[in-house]
């Protein structure tokens, strides 16, 4: 299964230069890092379900809708 940010960059890879793929690279890296330590925050919090629903707790964390 592909993460959110690999389906972006091979997405991207279709359409940059050859030459700013390294660097897109590292960005990947970098990202999937982050994703990485997101998912393992949310386990670790572990929410209760009826506190919140998935897009609730979205948008508390990532502020979406302020």
């Amino acid at each position: 299964m592909k993460t959110a940010v690999d389906w972006l960059v091979d997405h991207l890879y279709l359409v940059i230069p050859n030459e700013e793929k390294n660097f897109l690279e590292g960005l990947r890296i970098e990202a999937l890092k982050k994703e990485k330590e997101q998912i393992i925050q949310a386990f670790k919090t572990g929410y209760n379900v009826t506190e919140y629903d998935a897009d609730e707790y979205f948008d508390l964390i990532y502020n979406k809708n302020k």
